[in-house]
């Protein structure tokens, strides 16, 4: 009796490891169809060279999880639930700001920083996140991330995702803590399988998961566009502000921000526009390159939806757009280094008249895609 006891345990014991087996078998033959690709819009008149790295592809579910993590403010490494210790990419990356961090964010001290509970600033205005898949001449208000970059860790937009969670002047985390936090979240690993093949959750998913959606953010649906597609009309004072815009005998913004007649609305190179006749920053264009002429250089943003995307400048100075354009009239200082195409610097501006601000002001309100914005 004891011997058939001791064979149907083993037996019993047997069955259940079969089960198992079959069970871990059925699990890693798990069918998985292949993510769906990621169709980039090219609107009319934009770049058709895209910014994608080989190693990483659009796919429909790798944007779904990329904005998902990018709101998800336990992306910096904290797992509870005290909002101070919180912080996502969405957190100074505001969508109805342009993805910038408007004025009236409470993570906004002094106009620059959007730091934790560190206190630490950050070095720059926070840049909007627009149509960066064009962008073709790296990232930063000094273009220090770039593809020639001599550091592995700082050639694309998966490395600055990279790079926020870690710094201490954003989100001030770890790369484990922050792994560990999305592992906690019963959501992702049915995303992650989705957009990767498996439930994985590593560190260089949510990096090029978070790429993924940032390069989706294409904005090209503004007043503007319309106008040029024959939608929409624009007024008298819109077009004059138009003009004012595009000659050099006007407002001259176009030698920066869009010479190429392209509608980025930026070269995305890097300028010395006469916000200052001495420096101190280490992370301008100088800071990166070590061409003494590239002190005080900065990125000129898209003006794309910069009626929404206060504050102003590299380092958040301007909080209105009547503040900007106010500069450029009248507050001009010649350097050194400041870029040949400002010419009036020697002038101080353009000194237009103050209808001729408005008017260009108006323009300006006509590249506001409020589509972008809302959804």
């Amino acid at each position: 009796m004891a011997a058939y006891r001791t064979y149907t345990a083993v037996c019993s014991r047997h069955v259940l490891l079969a089960t198992v087996v079959v069970l871990l078998l059925l699990s890693a033959c798990r069918h998985v169809d292949p993510p769906t690709p990621y169709n980039i819009p090219i609107p009319p008149g934009f770049p058709t060279h895209l910014n994608i790295p080989a190693d990483n592809p659009m796919t429909e579910e790798g944007v779904a999880l990329g904005r998902m993590l990018f709101e998800d403010p336990h992306l910096c490494g904290y797992q509870g639930t005290n909002p101070d210790s919180l912080m996502s990419c969405a957190t100074c990356h505001v969508r109805a700001h342009n993805y910038d961090i408007g004025t009236d964010n409470p993570r906004f001290p002094d106009g620059v920083a959007c730091g934790r509970t560190t206190g630490i600033a950050t070095r720059h205005n926070v840049m909007p996140l627009m149509n960066l898949v064009f962008n073709q001449e790296g990232y930063f208000w000094n273009g220090s991330v770039n593809a020639q970059n001599p550091n592995p860790q700082m050639r694309t937009i998966e490395d600055v995702v990279r790079m926020a969670i870690v710094a201490p002047d954003e989100m001030c985390g770890t790369e484990a803590a922050a792994v560990a936090a999305i592992r906690a979240d019963s959501r992702y690993p049915e995303m992650f399988m989705k957009a990767f093949g498996s439930e994985g959750i590593t560190m260089e998913r949510i990096q090029k998961a978070i790429a993924q959606y940032v390069r989706s953010l294409v904005s090209a649906n503004a007043k503007f566009d319309r106008y040029l597609q024959g939608k929409e009309q624009l007024t008298p004072q819109e077009l004059h502000g138009y003009v004012l815009f595009t000659t050099e005998e006007g407002a001259d913004c176009f030698h920066c921000h869009g010479s190429d007649g392209s509608p980025l609305f930026t070269t995305n190179l890097f300028y010395n526009n006469g916000l200052d006749a001495a420096f101190t920053d280490d992370y301008d264009r100088f800071g990166y390159t070590g061409d003494l002429m590239d002190r005080g250089a900065y990125r000129a943003p898209s003006l794309r939806n910069v009626a929404v995307s206060a504050p102003y400048m590299h380092d958040g100075r301007f909080k209105t757009l009547d503040e900007v354009l106010t500069f450029y009239n009248e507050g001009l200082q010649y350097s050194p280094c400041v870029s040949p195409l400002m010419h009036k610097v020697q002038e101080g501006g353009r000194h237009l008249s103050p209808s001729e601000l408005a008017d260009l002001k108006a323009f300006l309100e006509t590249l506001t895609d409020e589509e972008f914005l809302e959804k």
